[in-house]
């Protein structure tokens, strides 16, 4: 079924295959051998499968950060004023960061104390947003350059490292530092996850990209652009990573045999994502935006699905995980309680002894976006036929 919409349909089919990909993680998190506490990274004690596992996972959180740039420049083409836009992206960052803090952390922990805090995408896209709110009425050229000032240049601050539970410390793990504060005698946890300087870069360079989908710009000389702007990520990525001089935390070394040595290369940091990591997920991502520009088939017609309720399918996908996660304790003879992730639980480590092979991972996985697809066609179609409602804008 065609469902005619201005909206593009090609950004909505690369946010569409992202976000089913990002389940892959979160089901491998919550079933796969170790559960959270296992690092597929680590080349120490990985398998080459597995780390293809968390790999392909990587392209997600920087196009969803990208995309929402991008689709906050788009945005703007229909209102009548910078302001206007400006007020919806504070509001709606606002709210993205009220949403991490409660609704998402209680999908990860289940825990109705919500004391494990995390600080993930949806905060860093909430606080992107409420950044660029201000930015947008910054001089385009400008902009861009900001953009990548921030991407190109944040991980010259990398030797830059705090400790403690102090204020100062605090910030700086919101900005550049991964870290986890303890609190009140390890009775609250904040995990930051997502330090937010290069993702607001990602993100005004996503809002600068918007212009070449915006209404009349010609499609051979944008589709020019993406394969330049691709291919010329992917090189420097190459380059900079061979050189191992700079442009991530973690160089790449020669391993055990040439295969380990393959997945040192590409085992870029996210945890604030490296100038690599940026190049090595955004640069074949804007080549599949070439190429499927254009192209309508089952999966294309799928992923636009998915792709055009993104957030809702991002809230919907966890809860039912970490329900298929509890299932899988049971199974094993484990109580369900020990997915209920209060900080005495999370520091036991229990879980690091349980879990299933990969294979019961992909077949959950599968069935995960199965069950949802239908869910989020539904709503998808509810949005379509109640665009007069303001409120569905913020979801």
């Amino acid at each position: 079924m065609q469902i005619k919409t201005n909206r593009i349909q090609s950004i909505d089919i690369l946010r569409g295959a992202v976000m089913v990909i990002m389940a892959l993680d979160h089901v491998r998190s919550y079933t796969n051998h170790g559960y959270l506490y296992t690092d597929p990274t680590d080349l120490d004690i990985t398998t080459p499968f597995l780390f293809f596992t968390r790999w392909i996972t990587h392209f997600c959180a920087p196009v969803f950060v990208f995309l929402a740039g991008t689709s906050a420049f788009l945005y703007g083409q229909n209102k009548k004023s910078k302001s206007q836009l400006s007020k919806f992206l504070f509001t709606r960052g606002l709210w993205l960061i009220f949403i991490e803090l409660t609704v998402v952390n209680l999908s990860w922990t289940f825990d109705i104390g919500l004391s494990i805090h995390i600080f993930q995408v949806i905060w860093a896209i909430g606080l992107c947003m409420i950044v660029l709110s201000a930015l947008i009425h910054l001089p385009y050229k400008l902009l861009i350059a900001l953009g990548f000032l921030l991407i190109l240049g944040h991980n010259a601050l990398d030797g830059i490292l705090f400790k403690g539970n102090d204020i100062s410390s605090i910030i700086w793990y919101a900005l550049h530092q991964k870290s986890t504060v303890v609190l009140d005698q390890g009775q609250s946890i904040l995990l930051f996850f997502y330090p937010i300087l290069p993702w607001i870069g990602l993100m005004i360079l996503g809002y600068c990209f918007g212009k070449l989908y915006q209404s009349g710009f010609n499609i051979q000389l944008r589709k020019k652009w993406l394969l330049y702007l691709g291919l010329g990520s992917i090189i420097l990525f190459v380059i900079l990573r061979y050189l191992n001089v700079y442009g991530d935390l973690h160089p790449w070394s020669v391993q055990k045999n040439s295969w380990f040595t393959f997945l040192s290369f590409f085992n870029t940091t996210k945890y604030p994502p490296s100038l690599l990591y940026l190049l090595m997920t955004i640069g074949p991502s804007l080549l599949f935006l070439r190429g499927i520009e254009g192209i309508k088939n089952k999966f294309t017609s799928s992923m636009v699905v998915i792709g055009r309720v993104p957030f809702f399918y991002y809230i919907i996908h966890l809860y039912v995980i970490h329900v298929f996660g509890i299932l899988g304790l049971l199974v094993q003879g484990v109580s369900w309680k020990e997915l209920i992730l209060t900080p005495v639980r999370f520091n036991s480590g229990l879980l690091m002894q349980y879990g299933f092979d990969l294979w019961v991972t992909y077949l959950v996985w599968i069935a995960v976006v199965v069950l949802l697809y239908p869910v989020c066609k539904k709503y998808m179609l509810y949005k379509k036929n109640n665009k007069d409602k303001w409120w569905l804008s913020y979801l």
